[in-house]
């Protein structure tokens, strides 16, 4: 489990500047990726300290500074090759995020579409909300939520279901849904990953602290939060494995916000790439959250959105696959003009543009 997270890429390039780097034999691409890094700390017993450029790496752990160069398989059949956009649909009456106002069914359907017309990859859709102290719902009560609103959404792109209840995972999966998406990566239900198992679903493992939103934030303690992030990500990926879920159908997220406070998500912002050792596509989900506003001074969550950009874009930068945003529209245009002034060349655009 270790050897597949001790290796942590320093010093990452972008652009014109990684192609050229690459080509020098100075730098090596980012999980398949554009993004490059020219320098690695290795994490384990008898480690050298401090960075290493590539060059000085020691022949007992280049193995493990080859496997960061490796793309992770094609995600539940979407595109590759580009930061995805995940939308999110609420259907609580509690949401953090907008306050219940898609916990209509009607109103939730409508969201989605508006958020797949904007340029959403897939959508995320949950009936429990999962913010620190929030109250757990039945599954029968999450069903009777998400599953009218799933059925619809599903007809029309990649829907995943956001649930840790393994009754409404297999409901959601005969209604459409082609991903799990589980808070407590499989530990929260004995039966959830022999529900995953048993299907065709992709699953994405999320990092927190226990298992119960209510309780994440009590008791908050890390050496080093970056790799303990890490290490148990690499443990349940081992895990669903061992239980018959295929690595190809795995993805990771590191959990921004659940059991981690600013200072933690900071650093696991940080030092996302030290996640490409896994092996598994990023997913990664800061949109709108308390320490946006606690950095910009911005008290309501949907006012956040200029916070939410930066940190997306910071993901991107760093390797994250899919992105997990309430505002589809404006990040999915950040990302292309992100990826224009990268590349030095304009991407399609299917719409018309006024000149002013």
């Amino acid at each position: 489990m270790m050897s597949a997270i001790r290796v942590e890429p320093l010093a990452l390039l972008h652009g014109r500047a990684a192609g050229l780097a690459r080509e020098a034999d100075l730098a090596l691409p980012l999980a398949g990726g554009p993004a490059a890094f020219t320098m690695v700390r290795l994490h384990g017993p008898d480690a050298p300290d401090g960075p290493l450029a590539l060059a000085d790496v020691p022949t007992a752990w280049q193995a493990g500074v080859m496997a960061l160069t490796e793309a992770p398989q094609p995600f539940a059949g979407l595109p590759t090759g580009r930061p995805l956009v995940m939308g999110v649909v609420n259907v609580t009456p509690d949401s953090f995020s907008d306050g219940g106002r898609h916990f209509d069914p009607g109103a939730a359907v409508a969201a989605g579409h508006a958020m797949l017309e904007a340029g959403a990859d897939l959508l995320d859709i949950g009936g429990e909300s999962t913010r620190p102290g929030a109250a757990p719902v039945t599954a029968e009560e999450e069903q009777q939520r998400i599953l009218p609103v799933l059925r619809e959404l599903a007809k029309a792109a990649t829907v995943s279901v956001d649930s840790r209840n393994a009754t409404t995972m297999r409901a959601a999966i005969e209604a459409g849904a082609e991903i799990v998406n589980d808070v407590t990566a499989l530990r929260h239900d004995p039966d959830a990953a022999r529900v995953v198992a048993e299907s065709e679903a992709a699953v994405v493992l999320m990092h927190m602290l226990g298992t119960d939103p209510r309780t994440m934030q009590d008791a908050i303690r890390y050496d080093d939060v970056a790799l303990e992030v890490a290490e148990f990500l690499a443990g349940r990926v081992a895990w669903a494995e061992a239980q018959g879920i295929p690595r190809a159908r795995i993805a990771v997220d590191p959990g921004i916000g659940f059991g981690k406070r600013m200072a933690e998500n900071l650093a696991v912002i940080e030092r996302l790439p030290i996640l490409a050792g896994i092996g598994c596509p990023v997913v990664f989900g800061a949109s709108r959250k308390r320490f946006i506003g606690e950095l910009s001074g911005v008290a309501t969550a949907d006012r956040r959105l200029a916070g939410s950009i930066a940190v997306a874009l910071a993901a991107a930068e760093r390797g994250a696959a899919i992105l997990r945003v309430h505002d589809v529209a404006e990040t999915v245009q950040a990302l292309r003009v992100r990826a224009a002034c990268e590349a030095g060349a304009p991407p399609p655009v299917d719409a018309e543009v006024e000149e002013e």
